[in-house]
């Protein structure tokens, strides 16, 4: 299902925030060469984070599932001077050429990639998170969110991606486990009382999870 008109979203991307260099770079680059290519954000998605990281101007990121970097560099836009950018990718392949394509950014000293499961990386990190984005398997989505939330500064923002999951979670019954696990996900998140969530409709929907303020 295209839940937005392909016209409709290169009109908004050619009439938005122009995107670093390095970051279109790794786009293109990973359109023409990367088998699946389709995993990445799209240049529309890409300008959405760095408008957001740039409203915020966090001083900690944490992304899980890095790709070939384009989202990472469109995340660390908005960083601090000082600020750190944590990513995190499974599959060596992509992590080596995250690594390779970062080399080339202003910010590659801020980014921190790390090769692994995230689900083992996430607790050995001692740091509070201003921003996180989630864009990883389906399947692990209550558990990343679990793991981050104790962890991100009250009015913190987690951003997750694929919540409509190419049209299927209004497809019921659900006719495979990716579909049921981002339902299950959304849900849960919507009756946690200690969060805010609205999910936006671009490309295959975000999540924007405000945390509320109150005491751990």
């Amino acid at each position: 299902m295209i839940l937005i008109d392909p016209d409709i979203e290169q009109y908004s991307s050619e009439l938005s925030m122009r995107l670093p260099a390095e970051a279109t770079r790794i786009y293109q680059n990973t359109i023409e060469n990367h088998s699946h290519a389709h995993l990445m954000s799209s240049i529309l998605q890409g300008q959405y984070l760095s408008f957001i990281s740039k409203l915020m101007a966090p001083a900690c990121i944490l992304e899980i599932g890095t790709f070939t970097g384009f989202s990472t560099l469109c995340l660390a836009e908005g960083l601090k001077k000082k600020g750190e950018l944590h990513t995190i990718e499974l599959r060596e392949p992509d992590a080596i050429a995250a690594r390779n394509n970062f080399s080339f950014s202003p910010k590659n000293k801020q980014i921190h990639l790390h090769l692994g499961n995230a689900k083992e990386i996430i607790p050995d990190l001692n740091i509070k998170w201003d921003m996180v984005f989630i864009d990883a398997d389906k399947t692990g989505y209550i558990e990343y969110y679990e793991l981050v939330l104790p962890r991100l500064n009250n009015g913190g923002l987690i951003i997750a991606d694929n919540v409509l999951f190419h049209g299927k979670v209004i497809e019921t019954p659900f006719r495979d486990k990716n579909t049921t696990a981002i339902d299950s996900f959304n849900r849960h998140v919507h009756n946690d009382k200690r969060t805010t969530q609205l999910i936006v409709p671009v490309r295959d929907g975000l999540m924007m999870i405000k945390k509320n303020d109150y005491e751990e």
